[in-house]
């Protein structure tokens, strides 16, 4: 793998690029700002992801992916080009071989679809990885050997759940219940508990300073502004843990729920892998506290967070072709 070579994670929520020997080079919101009366793209990434919410009419701030997959082929192209271009500089003496990861559950088609943006978006070669190989690889697993590993990504658009053994997966679900659903989730609590209706953004935010899985021994709180549904006014309210554990109970449920169905079609060999190794969560929805304690309670396996679950799926994407390198190589 060579300098110009790129590992892409392209998710729902944010677009990591990882280049050897350099890291992860690059990580912005996958988010897009174009101007609907010219048709031209205003900003990309962070600076369109702050207009999210705020912007005149004639601009809108899109998520060209949902789910994990394009849903907004022309738009995604551009940005891929533009993080690329990011990524490598725009000088770039040969076109890069890139590898891009895809949800487990994805279609033939999807999968087309990433493989032609990339392509457009100036790749010379394009490899594509189903996301758990990818974070696997990322979270320092040597997937190469015959025992079973469990491995829970948690995107923004998919939770991917996936028992991988010599180098390829066994069993796995892809569902459509990821960190942005834990953020609607909020919101539709909040709107309905205490009649104050906020943003995407609001949400993430409460996620990340008290959001929870598990009940914790010591509560936290916050004040939340947004608009009274009933008076139309701006308005404060505080929220606890205690009710964020409450709205997010049944989206937890069903991740927790997916992980019991992968468990029960896992041939007993493996089964008695991951019962001794544990599962490993990655995926920056695998930061919602209290999660590894809800699902090592409602398996009885013990769970544990990668290092860094955020790149987990970015450097796993980029040494997956370093590994397939090698690979060929001892043919």
């Amino acid at each position: 793998m060579q300098n110009s070579d790129l590992g892409i994670d392209l998710g729902t929520a944010s677009v990591l690029v990882y280049v050897k020997n350099k890291g992860v080079v690059l990580k912005e919101p996958s988010v897009v700002a174009f101007d609907k009366d010219t048709n031209k793209i205003r900003a990309i990434g962070e600076e369109a992801r702050l207009m999210i919410g705020r912007t005149p009419g004639t601009i809108q701030a899109i998520r060209p992916l949902r789910h994990g997959v394009i849903s907004d082929y022309t738009v995604t192209e551009k940005m891929m080009k533009y993080f690329i271009q990011k990524a490598v500089g725009r000088r770039m003496f040969r076109k890069p071989r890139v590898a891009v990861c895809v949800p487990s559950g994805v279609t033939e088609v999807e999968r087309k679809a990433v493989l032609d943006a990339t392509y457009q978006a100036g790749a010379r070669d394009v490899s594509i990885i189903e996301e758990p190989i990818a974070a696997a690889i990322g979270a320092g697993i040597d997937i190469s050997k015959p025992c079973g590993n469990m491995i829970v990504d948690i995107g923004g658009g998919t939770t991917d759940i996936a028992v991988i053994s010599l180098g390829g997966t066994v069993v796995s679900e892809s569902i459509k219940i990821a960190g942005d659903d834990f953020d609607e989730a909020i919101a539709r609590y909040i709107k309905r508990k205490h009649n104050l209706s906020i943003g995407e953004r609001t949400a993430e935010d409460i996620k990340i300073k008290i959001g929870s899985a598990y009940r914790r021994l010591e509560e936290d709180s916050m004040e939340v502004k947004g608009l009274n549904v009933l008076s139309g006014l701006p308005n404060t309210v505080t929220v606890t843990s205690t009710e964020m554990e409450e709205a997010l109970k049944e989206t937890t449920t069903q991740i927790v729920d997916a992980i019991h169905s992968v468990l029960e079609k896992t041939p007993p060999e493996l089964s008695a892998d991951i019962a001794e190794r544990g599962i490993v969560l990655t995926g920056g929805g695998s930061m919602l506290r209290g999660l590894e304690d809800l699902i090592e309670i409602k398996t009885g396996i013990e769970t544990n967070t990668a290092n860094e679950p955020l790149t987990c799926v970015a450097i796993g994407t980029g040494k997956y072709v370093e590994y397939l390198d090698t690979k060929y190589y001892e043919v």
